[in-house]
């Protein structure tokens, strides 16, 4: 570059000579400007390669310090990464404990819910009393309902049945008269106290061995739970016996499970005679099950009956 700056101070100084009067100091002034144009020239193509080589340095740090950033950056991941592994982990672990802490907290809400049914539900209703089991004087359902006279076979005596069954037994007599089915209700509920006068008078009018076949003595009636009924149908005259001859007799074979009533005399039981009018509520699931499996209810033990107390009302 500097060659190509003297060659033109010559060339100009040539050309000077020939056309100024004042070569001389023109020549003077022409050749520091053009040793300033130089010099800077030279200082500016210094300064460029100073400037360059400090930023190729730059460079090279800056691709330093970005792959320590990245090696940072996959370590803090990789550190992120297994914590957060760990903490779901641990959320895993309270959750099942907290499924753990449920589920005892569920079966323990369970067994109060029980309890507290069983204690609200008289644990003598799915009893076997017809000559097992004994119901002092005292006892007496916790409520009773009467039942609408339209259901009673004689409206000038009421009847009264256990405040808990009287929906299921309402349910199935509508449930006949829909199928025009003729069912009343000839007797429910009967105290201890009704049941030692209606023994006696049996015993006296048919003597003590005919009267024990159908009639239970006081204590051992089925009837003074409140959960038991006598039903009769038109055409028998007012009287139990024939019954099972019936139409009304069939139909409740075929439904009366459904309300939760079994026949609890069927033929050949070892109690009373057979008593086809007879029907207990024992709740829906007991009656269903003893339906299915086509067995009575005097056929299972006590404990296998006792299950069926705390869902008798369901």
């Amino acid at each position: 570059m500097q060659l190509r700056i003297r060659y033109i101070a010559k060339k100009m100084n040539t050309m000077l000579k020939q056309v100024h009067p004042f070569y001389w100091v023109i020549s003077a002034v022409f050749v520091i400007v053009i040793t300033s144009i130089g010099y800077a020239s030279w200082y500016g193509y210094d300064r460029l390669t100073t400037l360059s080589i400090q930023i190729t340095s730059l460079e090279s740090k800056l691709s330093a310090t970005v792959a320590v950033l990245q090696d940072n950056i996959t370590e803090t991941q990789i550190s992120f990464t297994n914590a957060l592994e760990q903490e779901q982990q641990n959320v895993s672990a309270i959750k099942k404990q907290l499924g753990n802490f449920e589920k005892e907290v569920g079966e323990i809400s369970g067994t109060v819910t029980i309890l507290e049914k069983l204690s609200n539900t008289d644990k003598e209703l799915l009893q076997k009393y017809s000559k097992v089991y004994f119901l002092n004087e005292h006892f007496a359902p916790r409520r009773l309902a009467e039942i609408e006279k339209k259901y009673l076979y004689s409206e000038r005596r009421p009847e009264f049945i256990h405040g808990s069954v009287w929906p299921y037994l309402k349910q199935l007599l509508d449930a006949a008269g829909r199928d025009n089915v003729t069912l009343y209700i000839k007797s429910a509920y009967r105290s201890f106290n009704n049941q030692e006068s209606l023994k006696s008078f049996y015993t006296v009018t048919y003597g003590a061995n005919t009267a024990n076949q159908f009639s239970a003595d006081q204590g051992y009636s089925e009837h003074q739970l409140g959960t038991t009924a006598d039903f009769i149908t038109t055409g028998l005259k007012g009287k139990l016996e024939g019954f099972e001859n019936t139409q009304p007799y069939q139909w409740m074979l075929s439904n009366a499970y459904k309300y939760g009533f079994i026949l609890s005399y069927p033929q050949n039981n070892d109690f009373y005679i057979f008593e086809p009018w007879h029907w207990r509520f024992v709740g829906i699931a007991l009656s269903t099950e003893l339906y299915s499996t086509n067995k009575h209810f005097y056929d299972l033990n006590q404990r296998e009956i006792d299950k069926y107390l705390v869902t008798i009302f369901e």
